[in-house]
């Protein structure tokens, strides 16, 4: 897929403490800025990549961009490829900073990747508009998913065949799904796409669809259901009571040195500075 590229701008985030991950782009540091305490930015340039989960897209656009406004030589880019691609490239050395919207697995880490929590997210199951259907609990959504209930009319909607929607695999939103759902290996899927924007604009044109995205993708063609009574959003993922919900992981290598810039980007995603802009991007921080 084609990167994305954010637009250049100025400096603010402080390159402190060294973070483990994969080597990028090299980087020139200038002259840090004068200043009285530990949290002086110093001003960087060069590129920071980073590369993997499509449900990461917006918060990592948004986050780039105020890097970029802040500094001014750096480029911030970003390949929309896929949680397990995005591991893949670290492991690879293909980029500064990896993507993954699912924890990772203990091969990956044992492989010498470390994972750092940017926020958390939850998985809206969404339905067509047109679908009567409001509510489902989470065990009704995995008797839907692996075949035992097959008709919208069973769980209170129209006499129509559920046409099952979900993510490839290697997909963080659909490990994440599976694994909440307790439904992993059993789904059957009548469309597996590539793209958080393909389930929403499969599930839009079809009034029998049924699929699952990134809450912060989740536009007005589409409709959320309620899981066990609890609409998602920013609150209830944060309190924990909706349920149907993962994490958005940063990933690096545990045993190596960030370039200069690409270090200054990841203590600024991770800093309270940079909380309203994750949680405008329709996520829920964890530093703030």
């Amino acid at each position: 897929m084609k990167k994305r590229i954010f637009c250049t701008f100025v400096a603010s985030a402080m390159i402190a403490g060294m973070f483990a991950g994969c080597t990028g782009t090299p980087s020139e540091t200038t002259a840090p800025v004068a200043g009285t305490d530990n949290t002086t930015p110093a001003v960087v340039a060069g590129t920071v990549t980073t590369d993997g989960s499509t449900s990461m897209e917006k918060v990592i656009g948004s986050l780039g961009e105020a890097f970029q406004e802040l500094n001014k030589d750096v480029t911030v880019t970003y390949n929309p490829t896929g949680s397990s691609s995005g591991v893949k490239a670290v492991q690879e050395g293909r980029c500064d900073i990896g993507l993954a919207s699912r924890g990772l697995k203990d091969a990956e880490t044992e492989s010498g990747l470390a994972s750092t929590t940017l926020a958390l997210d939850g998985i809206a199951i969404v339905v067509n508009p047109q679908n009567p259907v409001s509510d489902l609990d989470v065990e009704t959504i995995a008797k839907i998913y692996t075949g035992e209930i097959t008709n919208w009319k069973d769980v209170g909607g129209n006499d129509a065949e559920i046409v099952l929607i979900g993510r490839e695999a290697g997909s963080g939103t659909r490990d994440g799904f599976e694994s909440i759902t307790d439904t992993k290996d059993s789904c059957k899927y009548r469309q597996e796409l590539t793209s958080t924007g393909d389930v929403i604009a499969t599930v839009s044109q079809n009034p029998a669809a049924i699929g699952y995205a990134s809450l912060s993708a989740v536009k007005d063609n589409i409709k959320a259901l309620t899981v066990g009574g609890v609409a998602p959003s920013e609150e209830t993922v944060k309190d924990g009571s909706y349920v149907v919900q993962r994490p958005f992981i940063l990933i690096t290598k545990a045993n190596e040195k960030l370039s200069d810039t690409a270090q200054a980007f990841f203590d600024y995603i991770t800093s309270p500075e940079a909380a309203q802009i994750i949680t405008a991007a329709g996520v829920v921080p964890v530093s703030e």
